[in-house]
């Protein structure tokens, strides 16, 4: 409920914020042209400054897509984080491939590239990298394995649109994944989702597998899914695009004010100059976790948990994942989410440090 909570509230200072840029866009009535899908992946393409734009239904669909216009073959493997969300692992399972679970950084929470390699067999068809929390992964690293194994790089954006990793675009340096769920910096009205890229071959495979296995109407040339953005979604998308960078820009400002004043008994997160931050969530780390967000609660601050259960310990994993993460595990038992979304003003921010810092 907390985060629907603070959609809604998102979403009102949005409104107000940009009400002639959205009344705007209502009076043009270029909405209802049915091009809103088309123009919107032109213009998410050219912000990710990447060739291509393939808009789908949710983020898991791009995940699933992904992978599947691969054909990688059977028996494959994929390298993913052994702490991300459970969307990233679903999709592996989703096309018939075994996740292999690499540990990540403690620092930056995503996966250490120091680690890949030797988790790297001849199975291994891609790396999965996952840009938690907003903040690119290294991929200079990771490239040079790619580059290396010969491996995909696919980037499950769902938390970083906008973020960069040395001036580049996340969603540039392999097939990226994006999620538009509502909570997102670029959040949609509901569930949508799009893949980037930059090969024209993959881009068609992407849009056949999206209706059905067909890019003519009624013939089917491969197994596909129906996974189309709707132009709804895409019509308010094209928006928020335009006003993204200030949403970026303001959770930037608040992480600033958590960083500046935060006592130091908090670990926050690490800042550095080869990546831009776009904090989709701002985290600590506590070995008193719990307790923190008990107090906070009772002083009115609401706070999340991003994630309580790794991927490894999920009920519905205990036949596919196996092995100890004692990473992973340290970061889902420390780790709290603080206030910090496009409705939170300076003075909440200034708030929830006064009320943590009395802890």
């Amino acid at each position: 409920m907390i985060e629907y909570e603070n959609l809604r509230k998102v979403n009102e200072k949005l409104f107000g914020d940009y009400k002639e840029s959205f009344q705007n866009f209502l009076d043009s009535g270029w909405y209802i042209l049915g091009e809103n899908v088309s123009l919107f992946e032109d213009a998410f393409a050219d912000y990710c400054r990447s060739e291509y734009c393939v808009g789908l239904a949710s983020g898991l669909d791009a995940l699933i897509l992904a992978i599947d216009a691969f054909d990688f073959p059977e028996g494959s493997e994929i390298i993913v984080p052994s702490n991300t969300y459970i969307a990233t692992i679903l999709s592996i399972v989703r096309n018939g491939f075994k996740p292999v679970l690499v540990e990540p950084d403690i620092n930056t929470y995503n996966i250490d590239p120091a680690k890949i390699e030797e988790n790297i067999t001849d199975k291994t068809r891609a790396i999965l990298v996952v840009h938690l929390y907003g903040k690119a992964c290294d991929m200079d690293s990771i490239s040079a394995l790619s580059t290396k194994y010969d491996l995909k790089i696919i980037e499950d954006c769902a938390q970083a649109h906008g973020a960069t990793y040395k001036g580049q675009k996340v969603g540039s340096f392999g097939v990226g994944c994006f999620s538009f769920y509502p909570t997102k910096n670029l959040g949609a009205l509901g569930d949508a989702g799009a893949i980037t890229c930059s090969d024209k071959d993959y881009q068609e495979r992407i849009q056949a597998l999206r209706n059905y296995g067909s890019q003519k109407k009624y013939y089917n040339d491969v197994i596909g899914y129906n996974s189309r953005l709707d132009e709804i979604q895409a019509a308010f998308l094209s928006i928020k695009l335009n006003v993204l960078d200030d949403i970026n820009n303001h959770k930037r400002l608040l992480a600033k004010l958590y960083f500046d004043n935060l006592n130091e008994k908090f670990i926050k997160p690490v800042v550095d100059e080869d990546y831009f931050d776009v904090y989709h969530i701002f985290n600590v780390r506590t070995d008193r976790r719990d307790e923190l967000k008990e107090y906070l609660l009772k002083n009115n601050i609401k706070t999340e948990v991003h994630y309580p259960v790794p991927p490894v310990k999920q009920k519905a994993m205990k036949n596919v994942l196996h092995g100890n993460y004692p990473i992973s595990d340290e970061i889902h038992q420390t780790t709290l989410s603080l206030p910090i979304s496009y409705f939170h003003s300076q003075d909440d921010v200034y708030e929830v440090i006064d009320v943590m810092n009395k802890w």
